[in-house]
């Protein structure tokens, strides 16, 4: 009976999972038409097919990465599919300032905000750790810290319109891998931040929801060139990945996990069979690929 339940424990688990995160749910495009709606690193990748989506269901964007060009260019292509409006501001997450005048704009255009898609990330290398500390402090201010400074700024008007905070993480903040402690370190910042912040608006009856959205490797050409090298799994591509946050989102739930089966079974070996799980993430990699930076 014992090696029974061991057995069938963790299959019932991931059975109830994939349920659960693909179970059918009433999510339709006029939720999201006329909502003002900020996507942070909105530039390229998942970001960039955010915008493109949010501007099919006539939605108004401020979008906000570092390259202005590439912003450009994005916002003409949100017009083009008819976005209700749609406008930038560029500039660095690393500057302590930035995610203040990016809530700042929102204010001033449109008077309030329905929905914040914090989805920016800061350069880390994927290699060996080499025990710079200052690497890690200036990612975890990129990745973590703006996120906290403008969840805080754009909290009054989420609050008065009771609206949605859409938090982009990864499997990284769940999970521990190798070669990529410092970016890890910033996504477990995230669970557990949000997490709790979570909490604090339940007990406070704040209607102001927070998703949490659990990534795994998805074809964006800046995660295809950095390990692609080395992950022999094939990405899942990043425009349905991008519509499913948007759906997520819309939908208030907790936490999303894309693709589905991958991240529910790894979540859900962390818990039972962590060693295991370990042991199945090293030998997923060409470990004989990594060069020592």
């Amino acid at each position: 009976m014992g090696l029974l339940l061991k057995i069938f424990t963790p299959l019932l688990g991931l059975a109830l999972a994939v349920y659960f995160y693909s179970a059918p749910e009433n999510f339709s495009e006029e939720m999201l038409r006329g909502k003002r709606v900020i996507v942070t690193g909105a530039s390229s990748g998942i970001g960039e097919q955010m915008a493109y989506h949010l501007a099919r269901m006539e939605t108004h964007l401020l979008l906000t990465a570092r390259t202005e060009a590439k912003l450009q260019k994005v916002v003409e292509r949100c017009l083009e599919l008819g976005a209700a409006s749609a406008r930038y501001v560029s500039g660095s997450m690393e500057d302590t300032t930035f995610p203040e005048v990016v809530v700042k704009e929102a204010e001033n255009t449109w008077g309030g905000l329905d929905m914040l898609i914090l989805n920016h990330i800061g350069f880390s290398y994927f290699n060996y750790f080499n025990g710079d500390v200052g690497h890690v402090r200036k990612l975890l201010e990129t990745n973590f810290l703006s996120y906290v400074a403008m969840t805080m700024s754009a909290l009054p008007m989420l609050k008065e319109s009771e609206g949605s905070i859409v938090v982009v993480s990864s499997i990284a903040g769940k999970v521990g891998s190798p070669f990529i402690a410092p970016y890890s370190a910033t996504k477990f910042a995230l669970d557990g931040f949000f997490s709790s912040l979570r909490q604090e608006f339940i007990i406070d009856k704040v209607n102001v929801s927070i998703t949490l959205c659990i990534l795994g490797y998805i074809n964006t050409e800046s995660a295809v060139r950095a390990v692609s090298h080395v992950i022999q799994d094939k990405p899942a591509p990043k425009e349905e990945c991008a519509l499913e946050i948007i759906r997520s989102g819309a939908l208030r739930r907790r936490e999303l996990h894309y693709p589905a089966l991958v991240a529910s079974s790894m979540v859900l070996l962390r818990g039972i069979a962590p060693d295991f799980l370990d042991s199945l993430v090293r030998n997923s990699y060409k470990v004989e690929n990594i060069q020592r930076a």
